[in-house]
């Protein structure tokens, strides 16, 4: 496993109102993605189970209610769409929507962070 430097993360120098704009600005992502479930429903939208019973089945652990609630906000925030066909039986969809996908970047930094961390704890187990 790679050695990380053991210096102080430090994105660069700010000044204070910059550094209070970034809190801001972190703080806002983190309204609209934060939490257990919510990255967890944008990727499994992303990889293709669009249905609600599916999307449950797929994220372990969820309950229909959180679910329901959970997709509301993705909806508000436009990070997902419902859509529904008027055929019978109807059909309930959820999609992503090309915004949601702007956080390809982001979700592929916490796989691989999540990943490095915990290989580090097997590591440090031994």
């Amino acid at each position: 496993m790679e050695t990380v430097l053991e210096t102080p993360l430090k994105l660069k120098a700010m000044s204070t109102s910059e550094c209070q704009s970034r809190l801001t600005a972190v703080g806002d992502a983190l309204y609209v993605i934060g939490g257990k479930w919510k990255l967890r429903i944008i990727i499994a939208l992303c990889e293709g189970h669009h249905r609600f019973n599916e999307l449950q089945r797929v994220i372990n652990g969820i309950s229909a209610k959180v679910l329901s609630q959970e997709l509301k906000d993705l909806e508000i925030n436009g990070l997902a769409e419902r859509r529904v066909t008027a055929d019978i039986p109807v059909v309930v969809e959820y999609l992503p929507t090309s915004y949601s996908r702007t956080l390809q970047p982001v979700l592929e930094a916490l796989g691989n962070w999540g990943m490095q961390h915990r290989e580090k704890l097997r590591e440090e187990a031994k």
